[in-house]
């Protein structure tokens, strides 16, 4: 079942569930989006390639399977456009999962929906300046190098496969090297929220940067934990 409204920025809910996909299209109407609606996994990733929709929210258990698998193929597909899963689970192990294949967000039902709709609102809101706001810069520490405008990452020559949001969160951390940043700085300036939520989002995207750019992931050389606060990158450049 696919369903749109005719206004600019393009939303689409994949979830099995009709009363939730109302809730989420009434709350996202009055705010002037443009809603697409999916009922199956299959369903949205055609819907995904046929729209190309500036934001995803995907739930967690969809009529045809696992939303996990759905959220991997769509990262294949598009490896830039904001996702935020759905879910009445709240298992922390969901969340990681969640994170680890590309997720950007993760939110649990019954949905908080002015919440829901801010979280929206920020994530668009990066994408939009990101793509206005060229930098044309290259940020070098050892063996890492972060090619800010081209958005890609080197490490010792060979490229680095990030996320969206991993490759924000690690242009943040680069770019503030030597600092000690919050939890709370972190969060209100790479997903834009101003008010609380679980910390373990920011704290499993920080593990999952770890794995990728750290030579060992468990003794991080880049990625610093400054306990009770939150992280430190070095501000070692190379020689």
């Amino acid at each position: 079942m696919i369903s749109t409204t005719e206004t600019s920025r393009k939303v689409l809910i994949v979830d099995g569930d009709a009363s939730t996909r109302r809730e989420v299209r009434t709350a996202c109407a009055q705010d002037g989006y443009q809603v697409l609606e999916a009922d199956s996994g299959a369903d949205g990733l055609r819907e995904l390639g046929a729209a190309r929709p500036s934001l995803v929210l995907l739930e967690v258990a969809l009529p045809d399977g696992s939303g996990f698998d759905v959220c991997r193929e769509l990262r294949k597909a598009d490896p830039a456009v904001p996702v935020i899963m759905m879910s009445n689970r709240s298992d922390e192990i969901d969340v990681v999962v969640a994170l680890e294949i590309g997720a950007d967000d993760y939110v649990t039902k019954p949905l908080r929906i002015r919440e829901l709709v801010a979280r929206m609102a920020a994530h668009l809101r990066r994408t939009r300046l990101e793509s206005v706001e060229a930098t044309r810069s290259r940020l070098e520490f050892r063996e890492l190098v972060i090619d800010v405008n081209e958005r890609r990452v080197y490490k010792a020559g060979r490229e680095v496969e990030l996320t969206h949001t991993e490759f924000d969160l690690l242009n943040f951390l680069a770019s503030n090297a030597g600092k000690v940043l919050s939890r709370e700085k972190i969060l209100n300036s790479i997903w834009g929220y101003e008010y609380p939520i679980e910390t373990r989002v920011i704290d499993v995207h920080i593990r999952n940067l770890r794995r990728k750019i750290e030579t060992q992931p468990s003794r991080p050389y880049y990625i610093l934990a400054v306990p009770g606060i939150g992280y430190r990158f070095t501000n070692a450049r190379p020689n």
